[in-house]
Protein backbone atom coordinates (compact mmCIF):
# COMPACT_ATOMS: atom_id res chain seq x y z
CA UNK A 1 0.00 0.00 0.00
CA UNK A 2 2.84 2.37 0.84
CA UNK A 3 4.57 1.69 -2.47
CA UNK A 4 1.34 2.19 -4.38
CA UNK A 5 0.82 5.55 -2.66
CA UNK A 6 4.34 6.62 -3.57
CA UNK A 7 3.80 5.65 -7.21
CA UNK A 8 0.51 7.56 -7.34
CA UNK A 9 2.13 10.59 -5.74
CA UNK A 10 5.04 10.43 -8.18
CA UNK A 11 2.74 10.20 -11.19
CA UNK A 12 0.63 13.08 -9.83
CA UNK A 13 3.67 15.31 -9.38
CA UNK A 14 5.02 14.42 -12.82
CA UNK A 15 1.71 15.17 -14.49
CA UNK A 16 1.47 18.40 -12.49
CA UNK A 17 4.91 19.48 -13.70
CA UNK A 18 4.07 18.73 -17.32
CA UNK A 19 0.68 20.41 -16.98
CA UNK A 20 2.28 23.49 -15.45
CA UNK A 21 4.68 23.85 -18.37
CA UNK A 22 1.86 23.47 -20.91
CA UNK A 23 -0.38 25.96 -19.09
CA UNK A 24 2.38 28.54 -18.86
CA UNK A 25 3.31 28.20 -22.51
CA UNK A 26 -0.33 28.61 -23.48
CA UNK A 27 -0.62 31.76 -21.36
CA UNK A 28 2.61 33.26 -22.71
CA UNK A 29 1.53 32.78 -26.33
CA UNK A 30 -2.00 34.17 -26.52
CA UNK A 31 -4.03 34.11 -29.70
CA UNK A 32 -3.08 36.98 -32.00
CA UNK A 33 -6.13 38.75 -33.43
CA UNK A 34 -5.38 40.75 -36.60
CA UNK A 35 -6.31 44.44 -36.67
CA UNK A 36 -9.09 44.83 -39.23
CA UNK A 37 -8.82 48.67 -39.28
CA UNK A 38 -12.58 49.32 -39.47
CA UNK A 39 -12.78 50.46 -35.86
CA UNK A 40 -10.26 53.20 -36.58
CA UNK A 41 -12.78 54.78 -38.90
CA UNK A 42 -15.27 55.07 -36.05
CA UNK A 43 -12.79 57.24 -34.15
CA UNK A 44 -12.14 59.55 -37.08
CA UNK A 45 -15.44 61.44 -36.81
CA UNK A 46 -14.42 62.56 -33.32
CA UNK A 47 -10.83 63.37 -34.30
CA UNK A 48 -10.62 66.13 -36.91
CA UNK A 49 -6.90 65.49 -37.35
CA UNK A 50 -7.56 61.83 -38.13
CA UNK A 51 -6.40 58.63 -36.47
CA UNK A 52 -2.64 58.20 -36.68
CA UNK A 53 -0.83 54.87 -36.86
CA UNK A 54 1.95 55.20 -34.28
CA UNK A 55 4.87 53.07 -33.20
CA UNK A 56 7.48 52.96 -30.46
CA UNK A 57 10.17 50.48 -29.47
CA UNK A 58 10.08 48.48 -26.26
CA UNK A 59 13.10 48.13 -24.01
CA UNK A 60 13.83 44.77 -25.64
CA UNK A 61 13.52 46.16 -29.16
CA UNK A 62 9.97 44.92 -29.75
CA UNK A 63 8.00 47.10 -32.18
CA UNK A 64 4.85 48.29 -30.41
CA UNK A 65 2.05 49.73 -32.50
CA UNK A 66 -1.20 51.55 -31.91
CA UNK A 67 -3.58 54.37 -32.84
CA UNK A 68 -3.52 57.95 -31.59
CA UNK A 69 -6.20 60.61 -31.96
CA UNK A 70 -6.88 64.09 -30.60
CA UNK A 71 -10.36 65.62 -30.16
CA UNK A 72 -11.43 68.91 -31.73
CA UNK A 73 -11.42 70.66 -28.34
CA UNK A 74 -8.48 69.06 -26.57
CA UNK A 75 -8.18 69.84 -22.87
CA UNK A 76 -4.55 68.57 -22.83
CA UNK A 77 -5.39 65.43 -20.85
CA UNK A 78 -4.88 62.00 -22.45
CA UNK A 79 -6.08 58.45 -21.88
CA UNK A 80 -4.17 55.28 -22.76
CA UNK A 81 -6.60 52.41 -23.36
CA UNK A 82 -5.50 48.81 -22.83
CA UNK A 83 -7.31 45.80 -24.28
CA UNK A 84 -7.78 42.25 -22.98
CA UNK A 85 -5.86 39.08 -23.76
CA UNK A 86 -6.31 37.62 -27.24
CA UNK A 87 -7.64 40.95 -28.49
CA UNK A 88 -6.17 44.13 -29.99
CA UNK A 89 -6.71 47.90 -29.95
CA UNK A 90 -10.06 47.52 -31.72
CA UNK A 91 -11.49 45.99 -28.56
CA UNK A 92 -11.40 49.35 -26.76
CA UNK A 93 -12.42 51.72 -29.56
CA UNK A 94 -15.93 52.26 -28.20
CA UNK A 95 -14.41 53.57 -24.98
CA UNK A 96 -12.01 55.75 -26.99
CA UNK A 97 -15.01 57.43 -28.65
CA UNK A 98 -16.39 58.21 -25.20
CA UNK A 99 -13.12 59.87 -24.18
CA UNK A 100 -12.76 61.83 -27.43
CA UNK A 101 -16.28 63.19 -26.99
CA UNK A 102 -15.25 64.38 -23.54
CA UNK A 103 -12.14 66.22 -24.79
CA UNK A 104 -9.40 63.65 -24.09
CA UNK A 105 -6.72 62.59 -26.55
CA UNK A 106 -6.59 58.81 -26.81
CA UNK A 107 -3.85 56.26 -27.43
CA UNK A 108 -4.84 52.67 -28.21
CA UNK A 109 -1.75 50.44 -28.26
CA UNK A 110 -1.68 46.78 -29.15
CA UNK A 111 -0.15 44.95 -26.21
CA UNK A 112 3.08 43.09 -26.95
CA UNK A 113 2.56 39.79 -28.79
CA UNK A 114 -0.98 40.97 -29.60
CA UNK A 115 -2.49 42.66 -32.64
CA UNK A 116 0.25 44.25 -34.74
CA UNK A 117 2.77 44.68 -31.91
CA UNK A 118 5.95 42.65 -31.78
CA UNK A 119 7.31 40.62 -28.91
CA UNK A 120 7.57 36.86 -28.63
CA UNK A 121 5.44 36.46 -25.49
CA UNK A 122 2.80 38.25 -23.45
CA UNK A 123 3.74 38.66 -19.80
CA UNK A 124 0.62 40.09 -18.15
CA UNK A 125 2.31 43.22 -16.88
CA UNK A 126 5.92 42.17 -16.25
CA UNK A 127 7.23 43.64 -19.53
CA UNK A 128 4.07 45.54 -20.45
CA UNK A 129 4.55 47.93 -17.52
CA UNK A 130 7.76 49.15 -19.14
CA UNK A 131 5.98 49.38 -22.49
CA UNK A 132 3.28 51.52 -20.92
CA UNK A 133 5.87 53.78 -19.35
CA UNK A 134 7.36 54.36 -22.82
CA UNK A 135 3.93 55.01 -24.31
CA UNK A 136 3.29 57.56 -21.56
CA UNK A 137 6.50 59.34 -22.47
CA UNK A 138 5.46 59.35 -26.11
CA UNK A 139 2.04 60.80 -25.35
CA UNK A 140 3.56 63.51 -23.16
CA UNK A 141 5.66 64.61 -26.15
CA UNK A 142 2.50 65.06 -28.21
CA UNK A 143 1.15 67.43 -25.59
CA UNK A 144 4.47 69.28 -25.51
CA UNK A 145 4.38 69.70 -29.28
CA UNK A 146 0.86 71.10 -29.01
CA UNK A 147 2.06 73.69 -26.49
CA UNK A 148 0.43 72.42 -23.30
CA UNK A 149 1.64 73.21 -19.78
CA UNK A 150 3.15 70.06 -18.27
CA UNK A 151 1.97 71.09 -14.80
CA UNK A 152 -1.66 71.31 -15.91
CA UNK A 153 -2.15 68.06 -17.82
CA UNK A 154 -2.76 64.45 -16.92
CA UNK A 155 -2.28 61.03 -18.41
CA UNK A 156 -4.81 58.39 -17.36
CA UNK A 157 -4.95 54.63 -17.84
CA UNK A 158 -8.10 52.75 -18.78
CA UNK A 159 -7.95 48.97 -19.12
CA UNK A 160 -10.17 45.94 -19.25
CA UNK A 161 -9.36 42.38 -18.18
CA UNK A 162 -5.64 41.81 -18.91
CA UNK A 163 -5.36 45.49 -19.83
CA UNK A 164 -6.85 46.41 -16.46
CA UNK A 165 -4.23 44.30 -14.70
CA UNK A 166 -1.43 45.89 -16.74
CA UNK A 167 -2.75 49.37 -15.92
CA UNK A 168 -2.78 48.63 -12.19
CA UNK A 169 0.64 46.98 -12.21
CA UNK A 170 2.09 49.94 -14.10
CA UNK A 171 1.25 52.34 -11.29
CA UNK A 172 4.23 50.91 -9.40
CA UNK A 173 6.68 52.24 -12.01
CA UNK A 174 4.70 55.30 -13.06
CA UNK A 175 3.26 57.01 -10.02
CA UNK A 176 2.84 60.27 -11.94
CA UNK A 177 -0.23 58.90 -13.73
CA UNK A 178 -3.17 60.90 -12.41
CA UNK A 179 -5.71 58.08 -12.11
CA UNK A 180 -6.68 54.63 -13.39
CA UNK A 181 -9.94 52.90 -14.29
CA UNK A 182 -9.68 49.10 -14.37
CA UNK A 183 -12.56 46.82 -15.31
CA UNK A 184 -12.38 43.09 -14.52
CA UNK A 185 -8.74 42.89 -13.43
CA UNK A 186 -7.33 39.73 -11.89
CA UNK A 187 -5.88 40.21 -8.39
CA UNK A 188 -2.63 38.37 -9.14
CA UNK A 189 -1.36 36.09 -11.88
CA UNK A 190 -1.03 33.26 -9.39
CA UNK A 191 -4.63 33.66 -8.29
CA UNK A 192 -5.99 33.78 -11.84
CA UNK A 193 -4.01 30.61 -12.47
CA UNK A 194 -5.95 28.87 -9.72
CA UNK A 195 -9.14 30.40 -11.12
CA UNK A 196 -8.51 29.02 -14.61
CA UNK A 197 -7.73 25.54 -13.29
CA UNK A 198 -10.89 25.55 -11.16
CA UNK A 199 -12.91 26.59 -14.20
CA UNK A 200 -11.36 23.79 -16.24
CA UNK A 201 -12.08 21.21 -13.54
CA UNK A 202 -15.53 22.56 -12.72
CA UNK A 203 -14.43 22.79 -9.09
CA UNK A 204 -14.19 25.49 -6.45
CA UNK A 205 -11.18 27.78 -6.32
CA UNK A 206 -10.51 26.51 -2.81
CA UNK A 207 -10.12 22.99 -4.16
CA UNK A 208 -7.80 24.14 -6.95
CA UNK A 209 -5.58 25.88 -4.39
CA UNK A 210 -4.93 22.43 -2.92
CA UNK A 211 -5.10 20.14 -5.93
CA UNK A 212 -3.29 22.44 -8.38
CA UNK A 213 -0.58 23.81 -6.07
CA UNK A 214 2.17 21.63 -7.63
CA UNK A 215 0.99 22.55 -11.14
CA UNK A 216 0.97 26.29 -10.47
CA UNK A 217 4.34 26.14 -8.73
CA UNK A 218 5.75 24.17 -11.66
CA UNK A 219 4.41 26.75 -14.11
CA UNK A 220 5.99 29.63 -12.19
CA UNK A 221 9.29 27.82 -11.81
CA UNK A 222 9.34 27.02 -15.53
CA UNK A 223 8.74 30.67 -16.44
CA UNK A 224 11.60 31.74 -14.18
CA UNK A 225 14.03 29.15 -15.56
CA UNK A 226 13.01 29.34 -19.23
CA UNK A 227 12.27 33.05 -19.60
CA UNK A 228 13.73 34.69 -16.50
CA UNK A 229 10.30 35.95 -15.46
CA UNK A 230 8.98 36.04 -11.89
CA UNK A 231 5.21 35.90 -12.27
CA UNK A 232 4.70 36.45 -8.57
CA UNK A 233 5.52 40.06 -9.48
CA UNK A 234 2.51 40.14 -11.84
CA UNK A 235 0.31 41.33 -9.01
CA UNK A 236 -2.15 44.20 -9.51
CA UNK A 237 -3.17 43.97 -5.86
CA UNK A 238 0.41 44.34 -4.63
CA UNK A 239 1.53 46.98 -7.12
CA UNK A 240 -1.49 49.24 -6.62
CA UNK A 241 -1.26 48.99 -2.84
CA UNK A 242 2.36 50.14 -3.04
CA UNK A 243 1.73 53.02 -5.43
CA UNK A 244 -1.39 54.70 -3.98
CA UNK A 245 -2.47 55.95 -7.44
CA UNK A 246 -6.22 56.71 -7.39
CA UNK A 247 -8.01 53.80 -9.06
CA UNK A 248 -11.63 53.03 -9.85
CA UNK A 249 -12.22 49.30 -10.15
CA UNK A 250 -15.27 48.00 -12.00
CA UNK A 251 -16.50 44.43 -11.67
CA UNK A 252 -19.58 42.66 -12.99
CA UNK A 253 -21.42 40.58 -10.44
CA UNK A 254 -22.21 38.06 -13.19
CA UNK A 255 -18.63 37.82 -14.41
CA UNK A 256 -17.71 34.14 -14.63
CA UNK A 257 -14.38 34.77 -16.38
CA UNK A 258 -12.67 36.90 -13.73
CA UNK A 259 -15.15 37.00 -10.84
CA UNK A 260 -15.69 40.16 -8.83
CA UNK A 261 -13.80 38.70 -5.86
CA UNK A 262 -10.56 39.65 -7.62
CA UNK A 263 -11.47 43.35 -7.72
CA UNK A 264 -12.78 43.18 -4.16
CA UNK A 265 -9.42 41.80 -3.03
CA UNK A 266 -7.50 44.53 -4.86
CA UNK A 267 -9.59 47.27 -3.25
CA UNK A 268 -9.25 45.67 0.17
CA UNK A 269 -5.46 45.95 -0.01
CA UNK A 270 -5.22 49.27 -1.84
CA UNK A 271 -6.79 51.54 0.73
CA UNK A 272 -8.38 54.95 0.64
CA UNK A 273 -7.72 56.23 -2.88
CA UNK A 274 -9.40 53.26 -4.52
CA UNK A 275 -13.09 52.78 -5.18
CA UNK A 276 -15.08 49.76 -6.36
CA UNK A 277 -18.18 49.77 -8.53
CA UNK A 278 -19.94 46.41 -8.53
CA UNK A 279 -22.36 46.22 -11.47
CA UNK A 280 -25.39 43.97 -11.10
CA UNK A 281 -26.20 41.96 -14.22
CA UNK A 282 -22.82 42.63 -15.85
CA UNK A 283 -20.66 39.82 -17.18
CA UNK A 284 -17.02 40.05 -18.15
CA UNK A 285 -16.14 43.65 -19.21
CA UNK A 286 -19.78 44.40 -19.96
CA UNK A 287 -20.57 47.13 -17.44
CA UNK A 288 -20.94 49.70 -20.23
CA UNK A 289 -23.44 47.44 -21.99
CA UNK A 290 -25.57 47.14 -18.85
CA UNK A 291 -25.75 50.89 -18.15
CA UNK A 292 -23.82 53.04 -20.61
CA UNK A 293 -24.91 56.34 -19.06
CA UNK A 294 -23.80 55.34 -15.56
CA UNK A 295 -20.57 53.91 -16.95
CA UNK A 296 -19.66 57.13 -18.74
CA UNK A 297 -20.67 59.27 -15.78
CA UNK A 298 -18.54 57.30 -13.35
CA UNK A 299 -15.47 56.89 -15.56
CA UNK A 300 -15.33 60.45 -16.88
CA UNK A 301 -16.20 61.72 -13.41
CA UNK A 302 -13.35 59.73 -11.86
CA UNK A 303 -10.78 61.16 -14.25
CA UNK A 304 -12.17 64.70 -13.89
CA UNK A 305 -12.05 64.46 -10.10
CA UNK A 306 -8.35 63.51 -10.28
CA UNK A 307 -7.29 66.10 -12.83
CA UNK A 308 -4.54 68.50 -11.86
CA UNK A 309 -6.96 71.24 -12.83
CA UNK A 310 -9.38 69.94 -10.22
CA UNK A 311 -6.63 70.08 -7.58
Amino acid sequence: MGLFALVVAGVYLLLSAVGGVLLMESALHPQRRPVAQQSGFALAQWAPGGVADVEIEGADGAELKGWYAQPSAWKWDSVILLHGVGDNREGVTSYAVMFLRSGYAVLLPDSRAQGESGGMIGTYGLLESGDLQRWSGWIAKQANLAGSDAHARCTYFFGESMGAAIALESTAVQSEVCAVVAEASFSSFREIGYERIAQGLGSSVGFSHIFALPMVNSAFLYARLRYGLDFDQASPEGKLAASHVPALLIAGLDDRNIPARHSIQIVKLAGGQTQLWLVAGAGHTSAASVDSAAFERRVIGWFAAHSRKAG
